[in-house]
């Protein structure tokens, strides 16, 4: 039973990412949709002992243009190296970290290139991070690779074909627009998943559950993979 997730590509994204790529069969990079620029597309949040802090990568967002453009089109503002400042906001963040001198290289050399998309950006280190924590039988494609015509579930569903996928796994987000009988019509099996861990311990108290995939990295080490596993059953009726 092939399984398959569609999702949009996401800068250093938190653990539930890829608890659903472990679960995938074939993930697939929604790269060819609208950009969000207040998602998560170029940016994410990192614990600091000022309270969470966001990482982000600039854009070229002049005008409205942006708001026209597909993920997979916009590019990365290179009018300045972005990288080191970055670097040094998860070294001040994390050096204390009981992993961050073993991962630090690491995350520094998936931040070594300099691509002019965000997208070939965001889904070269989602999947390096992905081998990092172990995950090696899922397939990745980019959703702009494959002809899918159609809009909204219609369109999900000619992805889903296209890859051969006859199982879909979503975060519970999706049950509000996903039009459910289209893909009993279609034969495609649909389930939901509820986003629940076990917690691990964090610098700089409260524990904030839904931060970048670095910070369990720096604090849980080669135990990461054991922490985007869920806590118990997750799966929705």
């Amino acid at each position: 039973m092939p399984t398959a997730v569609v999702l949009q590509p996401s800068f250093l994204p938190w653990r539930g990412y890829f608890d659903l790529i472990r679960r995938s069969d074939v993930f697939v990079f929604y790269d060819d949709v609208q950009y969000d620029k207040h998602g998560w597309r170029n940016r994410n949040r990192i614990k600091t002992a000022q309270g969470p802090r966001w990482l982000t990568v600039p854009v070229h967002a002049k005008g409205n243009t942006i708001d026209h453009t597909t993920i997979n089109n916009v590019q990365i503002d290179w009018c300045r190296d972005w990288r080191r400042p970055l670097l040094e906001q998860i070294r001040h963040a994390y050096c204390r970290a009981p992993f961050y001198q073993q991962y630090s290289p690491l995350v520094a050399q998936m931040f070594s290139c300099k691509p002019h998309l965000l997208a070939d950006f965001t889904i070269d280190t989602t999947v390096s991070i992905a081998r990092l924590l172990g995950i090696e039988h899922t397939q990745f494609v980019r959703s702009s690779t494959l002809s899918a015509p159609g809009a909204k579930t219609d369109r999900l569903l000619e992805v889903l074909k296209q890859v051969g996928a006859t199982h879909y796994i979503s975060g519970p987000s999706a049950r509000a627009y996903i039009d459910e009988e289209k893909f009993v019509q279609a034969g495609i099996g649909l389930e939901y998943i509820r986003y629940e861990y076990e917690p691990y311990g964090q610098l700089h108290p409260p524990y904030d559950p839904q931060v970048s995939i670095v910070d369990l990295l720096f604090m849980t080490g080669p135990r990461a993979p054991a922490f985007i596993r869920p806590a118990a059953q997750t799966v929705i009726a």
